[in-house]
């Protein structure tokens, strides 16, 4: 549909807008305690980031944005902790390339400090200080994602026969 304009003004503006956000699963797992808890508490962390996104209509998407945390001391775990973090937005009026780039950097960015605090929340919970993850820059990690695909994709043998000449 075209867009409509009434007296110069755009009656289809651009639309971002975060609707609802919720927890969408989360575990928590202390494989070792209570023994993990003796000795100086010096963990070395890990930190998994996936995000997925489906179109649930009308402008609408769900994104979630999965982290995984791993704390070990030594080399036994201390905690594991998945959290799936999820968001309904609104995102209309956007051309293909910029809707694609919210659902990968923006709206995990909005996600992300909810997320952190349930991890913060779960590992005080589970007995251990609690955990606070540094900040991450989507733009960062995506321009990374595609780089890597980018190189991956000369050593990948090609899908479709090259033509003659």
């Amino acid at each position: 549909m075209a867009e409509q304009k009434t007296d110069g003004i755009d009656t289809n503006p651009v639309t971002v807008a975060l609707q609802r956000v919720y927890v969408k699963d989360s575990s928590f797992e202390a494989p070792n305690s209570p023994a993990i808890f003796s000795g100086e508490w010096r963990p070395n962390v890990s930190l998994n980031i996936a995000t997925k996104t489906s179109e649930l209509g009308d402008g609408a998407y769900e994104a979630v944005l999965s982290l995984t945390t791993e704390a070990k001391q030594g080399d036994k775990t201390a905690f594991l902790i998945e959290v799936e973090q999820a968001g309904v937005f609104i995102l209309k009026g956007l051309q293909a390339e910029d809707l694609q780039r919210a659902l990968i950097t923006f709206c995990p960015q909005q996600l992300y400090p909810y997320a952190r605090e349930v991890v913060a929340d779960m590992s005080t919970k589970g007995g251990f200080p609690a955990l606070q993850l540094q900040p991450v820059n989507f733009d960062a990690v995506a321009a990374e994602a595609i780089r890597r695909q980018q190189q991956e994709q000369p050593a990948q043998p090609d899908a479709a026969p090259e033509a003659s000449h």
